[in-house]
């Protein structure tokens, strides 16, 4: 089996939010491969696995960074691949700098970008890509999709059931 996203993470600090985005293509069935590279510490090594990473069959890069948050950046800079940049909430800024890092992409080196500390909906918007091409995909995820739905009826259903002396 074969990897189709590649999460990378600036280092393995970011595995708790991480992990969400892995959960859920795990859910879904995706494979998956995950890597700690970093931008200023290994560029080369960050420049290589972009170059190569649809040759070896990724379709959907997911780069959470934190910070100066260059990852997702450098790494559309050298790939055709949809990049999903998660800004990772850290240091005096919590994660703002990190937000504006990714958002401040120059033409025509886009970057995806889901909400600090978003690698849920990164996953999410990773397997709505994949699912343009491939059917089974695209039913999966209109399953889940109708869940969401489902998950909000059933606490409005339980809110009624919330007793106070005032409520209606």
């Amino acid at each position: 089996m074969k990897p189709v996203v590649s999460i990378i993470m600036g280092s393995t600090s970011d595995l708790p939010v991480m992990e969400k985005a892995m959960k859920f293509l795990d859910d879904m069935e995706v494979p998956f491969e995950v890597n700690a590279l970093s931008a200023h510490r290994t560029p080369d090594a960050v420049e290589d696995f972009a170059k190569n990473a649809a040759r070896r069959g990724i379709k959907v890069i997911i780069a959470g960074a934190g910070m100066a948050a260059a990852l997702p950046g450098v790494i559309a800079a050298s790939t055709t691949l949809p990049v999903i940049g998660v800004p990772i909430k850290g240091g005096v800024l919590d994660g703002v700098d990190a937000l504006y890092s990714i958002l401040q992409m120059p033409p025509g080196i886009p970057v995806a970008t889901v909400a600090i500390n978003g690698a849920m909906n990164a996953a999410i918007l990773a397997c709505q890509m994949i699912a343009l091409g491939d059917e089974t995909m695209a039913k999966k995820m209109s399953e889940y999709k109708a869940t969401l739905g489902e998950k909000i009826e059933k606490a409005n259903r339980e809110l009624k059931d919330i007793k106070y002396n005032y409520k209606v």
